[in-house]
C-alpha cells in the first residue's frame, strides 16, 4: 500500500464511545469520517467522498448493519469498497461474511494494533482486487480482457481435465465500414450486443468469452455435437438489419480441441480456420481439420527451408519468350523471367503454391533478388554467347516496392554484372498502383529516370481510375491473361481487348498480351494492333536450356 496517500476511514456506530475509540485507534495512519447510523453512513458514500474502508456496527437505528452491507455488496460501485464489521456476537460473523463483509473486528477493542492491522490488508487487498478488475474485463463489451481469458482458460482446463474443449473465434465482416459508415457510437453498440449473446452461449454451454482486440472475439467452452447451429440461434439475430446496417460474422471454429499444445496454438488454429472464409459470404463457418492441419504444416515447412533452398540452388529460372508481331512474321524480342521450386522431397511445388505463401510471410524479396541477380548474370552470358541483348522481364512485388534499398539493390545489380539498365524490364501489377499510389509512383517515376523499362503487369485486373491511368510512369502495358482467354467466342471480351490496346495506344506505350494459346488468338490480337505476345501458342516458360535453343533457332 502506498504510504503517500492518506485514505480515508468511515467509521459507522451509534455509539459515541465507540466511534470515538476507533476514531482514535486509525487516526494515526487514517482520515477519518463518522456516522451514527446506515442512513448518515450510505449519504457519505453516495456523496463522493473517497472511502477507503468502512467500519461497521451491525446493530443500530434507522439502517442496521446488515440492510447497508446488503445495499453496499449490491452497488456496482460501492461494492469495491471493504467493510470491516464490529461485532461481539460469534454467530454474526459467518452471517456478515455471506452479506459482502471483507472481516470482522470483534468487542472489545482492546487490541489496537490486530485493528490497525486488519485495516491495512483489507484496505490493501481491496485495492489489489480493483486493480485487477479494471484490467481484467474489457471496459466497452464486459468480457474478458485477452489476457485473462487466456490464464483462465489455462484453470479451466486445469479444474476440467477430461472434459472436451471447443475453441471459437469471432470477427465481423468489414467492420470498419459499419465504423466509418454509421460512426462509432454505432459500432461500440453492435459489439456490445455481441458480447451480450457470447455471455448467454457461455453461461448456458460452461464457457468463457473475451473481446481480444477491435471487432475480434474469443470463446472457449465445453464442446457441443452442433456448436454451429448453436452459434446460428444467436447471429442470426445480429445479421438482421440495424439502422439499415447489414452486419455479418465469420466464425473459425477448433473443435475438440488438443489440450496437449497451449492455448495459444489452440487460438492460432481457429484463426487459421476464420481466415479461409474471410471475403466469403456464402458461409460464417470454417472448421480446423486435418486437411488445414496438414496444409499449414506444409506451409511452415516451406518457410523453414527457404534458406536451404536458395544455398542448395533448389530454385530454378524459368523463361517464357516473347515475340513481336508488328512484323510479317513474329520475332522474339525479348522473354519474362519466372520462378520455380525443384524441391528434393515434393518434386516441383507450384509457384501458385509458394509465391502467395512467401508474400504473406514477408519472405518474397528474398525471392525476387535470388531472381533478379540470375537473370543479370543470364543476360550477360547472352551478351557474350550471341552479340545480342535478350531483354528478360523481372517481377517487382508491393514489397519490393517499399523497400528502400530498391533503387540501390537493382542499380547495383545492373552494374556489378555490367549489363545494359534498360535489358532488365521490371514487372508491376496495377494492383500494386492501387495501393499507396503517391509512394509507388514516385519510386516508379526514379527507376524510369535511372533508366530501367517498366512494365504494368495484369493491366485490367485491377482497380485503377482512368485518371489514374494517366499519371502512371509505365513504359509497357501488358493485358492479364483472363481477357484473353475468350476473346473469339466472346463480345464482350473481344470489345474490352479492344478497349485496352486503345488505352495504351492514348498513352504511346505497346503492349504485351499474356496467355495467347490458340492461332485464332493469335490473329485477332494481330489485326486489334497488339505488339507482343506470350503464351503457349509459341511456347510455354521452359528452363534455361530450352530457351537457349529457342534463341539459337532464331538466329539461324
Amino acid at each position: 500500500m502506498q504510504n503517500d496517500i492518506r485514505r480515508t476511514v468511515l467509521i459507522v456506530d451509534d455509539e459515541l464511545i465507540n466511534r470515538e475509540m476507533l476514531g482514535y485507534i486509525v487516526s494515526e495512519d487514517y482520515s477519518v469520517m463518522y456516522a451514527e447510523n446506515g442512513k448518515q453512513a450510505l449519504d457519505i458514500l453516495k456523496n463522493g467522498d473517497k472511502i477507503s474502508l468502512v467500519l461497521l456496527d451491525l446493530i443500530m437505528p434507522e439502517m442496521d448493519g446488515f440492510e447497508l452491507l446488503d445495499i453496499i455488496h449490491n452497488d456496482d460501485e460501492l461494492k469495491r469498497i471493504p467493510v470491516i464489521v464490529l461485532t461481539s456476537e460469534k454467530t454474526a460473523e459467518v452471517k456478515s461474511l455471506q452479506h459482502g463483509a471483507a472481516d470482522f473486528i470483534p468487542k472489545p477493542y482492546d487490541m489496537p494494533d490486530v485493528i490497525r492491522a486488519r485495516v491495512m490488508r483489507s484496505i490493501e487487498l481491496a485495492e489489489d482486487n480493483n486493480i485487477i478488475r479494471a484490467t481484467e474485463f474489457d471496459t466497452l463489451t464486459g468480457l474478458y480482457t485477452r489476457e485473462f481469458f487466456l490464464e483462465y482458460a489455462r484453470e479451466f482446463d486445469e479444474f476440467n481435465p477430461d472434459m472436451s474443449k471447443d475453441l471459437f473465434v469471432i470477427n465481423i465482416n468489414r467492420f470498419h465500414l459499419v465504423n466509418e459508415l454509421y460512426g462509432r457510437e454505432f459500432g461500440n453498440k453492435i459489439l456490445a450486443m455481441i458480447a451480450e449473446h457470447l455471455k448467454a452461449i457461455t453461461a448456458e454451454h460452461r464457457g468463457i468469452a473475451c473481446r481480444y482486440e477491435a471487432d475480434i472475439f474469443y470463446i472457449y467452452s465445453k464442446s457441443q455435437e452442433k456448436c454451429e447451429e448453436l452459434l446460428n440461434e444467436h447471429i442470426k439475430m445480429l445479421e438482421n438489419d440495424k439502422d439499415g446496417s447489414k452486419i455479418s460474422l465469420r466464425i473459425g471454429i477448433y473443435r475438440n480441441v488438443d489440450k496437449n499444445i497451449d492455448i495459444e496454438q489452440r487460438i492460432d488454429r481457429a484463426v487459421s480456420a476464420e481466415k479461409t472464409i474471410h471475403n466469403n459470404y456464402k458461409t460464417a463457418f470454417a472448421f480446423y481439420d486435418t486437411k488445414l492441419h496438414e496444409h499449414e504444416v506444409y506451409s511452415e515447412k516451406l518457410l523453414l527451408e527457404l534458406d536451404r533452398a536458395i544455398s542448395e540452388n533448389q530454385f530454378k529460372v524459368y523463361y517464357q519468350p516473347k515475340y513481336d508481331i508488328t512484323n510479317n512474321e513474329p520475332k522474339l524480342c525479348s522473354a519474362e523471367a519466372l520462378i520455380r521450386w525443384q524441391h528434393p522431397e515434393y518434386g516441383m511445388i507450384s509457384p501458385g503454391v509458394f509465391i502467395p505463401l512467401f508474400e504473406e510471410n514477408g519472405c518474397i524479396k528474398r525471392i525476387d533478388s535470388f531472381v533478379w541477380n540470375k537473370v543479370a548474370e543470364q543476360i550477360k552470358k547472352w551478351q557474350g554467347r550471341y552479340s545480342r541483348t535478350i531483354p528478360v522481364s523481372v517481377n517487382v512485388s508491393r514489397i519490393d516496392i517499399c523497400d528502400p534499398e530498391l533503387e540501390s539493390e537493382l542499380l547495383s545489380i545492373v552494374k556489378n554484372n555490367e549489363i545494359d539498365i534498360s535489358s532488365m524490364f521490371l514487372e508491376i501489377t496495377e494492383s500494386a498502383y492501387s495501393e499507396d499510389s503517391d509512394m509507388i509512383l514516385e519510386t516508379v517515376k526514379r527507376l524510369r529516370d535511372d533508366g530501367f523499362k517498366v512494365e504494368m503487369d495484369d493491366f485490367g485486373s485491377g482497380y485503377s481510375s482512368l485518371n489514374m491511368l494517366t499519371e502512371m510512369p509505365i513504359d509497357v502495358l501488358k493485358l492479364d491473361m483472363k481477357f484473353i482467354r475468350n476473346i473469339c467466342t466472346n463480345e464482350k471480351d473481344r470489345r474490352m481487348m479492344e478497349l485496352m490496346i486503345d488505352i495504351a495506344d492514348f498513352l504511346n506505350v505497346p503492349v504485351v498480351a499474356e496467355g495467347v494459346e490458340h492461332k485464332e488468338q493469335y490473329e485477332l490480337l494481330k489485326k486489334s494492333g497488339c505488339d507482343i505476345i506470350q503464351g503457349y501458342y509459341f511456347s510455354k516458360p521452359v528452363p534455361l536450356e530450352e530457351f537457349d535453343k529457342i534463341v539459337e533457332k532464331e538466329l539461324m
